[in-house]
């Protein structure tokens, strides 16, 4: 309890540090103008420092999550059912997001420069339809593909490498998956080394924003962050429990009053991963699910399964296009969700990992990442809201299989 105490505040603490360094930059922006702009490289650095791991985060991570799934036994009819309500909740949760966005249009109404040049949305590329999307996906060389950030190729090179290796012999096998994991633990401590540097970042990056772009920048956040909002109570609220429903004939409210320590420390710490004891402690002794089950189902949750987080960066990445005057065709929304359900996989189940991978949907749609300039200075309030619809999507998985394997009396 003490611990769980702590941690809460904190990350309590380091959100109140990025409100007030918004709040300082964009002061010192409106007093000094384009002389402010000495401390912009602040949020260049911060940038370049997340671009940085993008590309060993995502071969470590995602070739370490698919490999933890086991062998191909344990892949079989569970993997099955796992995998496929992940993608489902994914994929629902990133439409009510494109849905909500192209409705309201939150970025309408503010030309935001992305440097001191001029701008032509015309200029960037953009796919032409699912097949291309699709043949972006196939690397004909990964390892050029991780040296140009061909993120889509990357991803997809992971994934079947991770697939890969659970299919070799048991002994090279376990030394592989060891030297993967061991990868991707390096990467989260690096990872979260640059979230640290995130109140710094913000800093300059808010200066720069509102020396290009004005004052009327808030008022255009303040409409994206609604949009977010209303888009994870949507999912939270009424997709989530339809489908939870659909699968177990389960009160979702009964369901959700079970799982409210769990929503409490996730909405708390920003983290799945740290909720993850409290989850399966939820599950366990007010619902009735299956250690096998849960220490199945939720690590691997934790690392691919990532609702609220795709909602989120499917509804920035449209906000951002938005705000530079960039018209998303529908091949480029069909990469978005494509990069969204696959970035999801690769998302660190730590507090503000989304921003790197919202980076790797920006990239995949030519969008220019600096764009993320826009809405870092709310992105911790959205953090803690997208960590319970991720968690909430979890356990609603693990109660899903538990009650198809015959589990759960009711």
């Amino acid at each position: 309890m003490t611990a769980i105490t702590q941690t809460t505040w904190t990350f309590t603490c380091k959100a109140c540090t990025i409100i007030r360094n918004v709040l300082v930059g964009a002061f010192v922006a409106m007093i000094f103008g384009e002389r402010a702009l000495i401390f912009s490289p602040l949020g260049t650095i911060f940038m370049k420092l997340l671009k940085m791991v993008i590309v060993p985060l995502i071969l470590f991570s995602v070739t370490s999550g698919v490999t933890s799934i086991g062998d191909s036994n344990t892949l079989g009819r569970m993997g099955v059912k796992v995998f496929g309500y992940y993608m489902l909740t994914s994929i629902l949760a990133i439409l009510v997001g494109l849905s909500l966005t192209n409705l309201l249009q939150p970025g309408k109404g503010i030309n935001f420069s992305v440097d001191s040049n001029k701008f032509d949305p015309s200029t960037l590329s953009q796919p032409n339809s699912l097949a291309d999307v699709i043949i972006r996906m196939i690397p004909s060389n990964p390892i050029k593909a991780m040296a140009d950030g061909e993120i889509l190729a990357l991803i997809f090179w992971s994934i079947v490498l991770g697939i890969a290796i659970t299919q070799i012999s048991d002994k090279p096998k376990k030394a592989i998956i060891k030297g993967f994991d061991y990868g991707f633990e390096l990467m989260m401590k690096l990872t979260q080394g640059i979230i640290a540097f995130l109140p710094i970042g913000v800093f300059g990056l808010i200066i720069n924003a509102i020396v290009n772009s004005g004052i009327d920048l808030f008022k255009v956040i303040g409409f994206y962050w609604i949009t977010i909002a209303i888009g994870l109570s949507i999912h939270w609220l009424i997709i989530l429990p339809l489908v939870f429903y659909s699968f177990t004939k389960i009160n979702p409210i009964k369901h959700w009053k079970a799982m409210s320590s769990a929503f409490i420390t996730a909405f708390s710490t920003s983290t799945s991963l740290g909720t993850l004891p409290v989850t399966m402690n939820c599950l366990k002794k007010n619902i009735g699910v299956s250690n096998k089950t849960s220490s199945f189902v939720l690590p691997l949750g934790a690392t691919i399964n990532m609702d609220g987080t795709a909602l989120y960066q499917a509804v920035a990445a449209v906000f951002i296009a938005q705000t530079i005057g960039m018209d998303l065709g529908l091949g480029a929304q069909l990469t978005i969700v494509l990069t969204a359900v696959l970035a999801s996989i690769g998302t660190a189940a730590v507090p503000g990992a989304g921003v790197i991978m919202l980076v790797i949907i920006l990239e995949a749609i030519s969008v220019p990442s600096a764009g993320i300039a826009l809405i870092l200075g709310v992105d911790r309030i959205l953090d803690m809201l997208r960590t319970v619809t991720n968690v909430t999507g979890d356990a609603s998985v693990a109660v899903a299989v538990a009650s198809s394997e015959g589990e759960l009396k009711n």
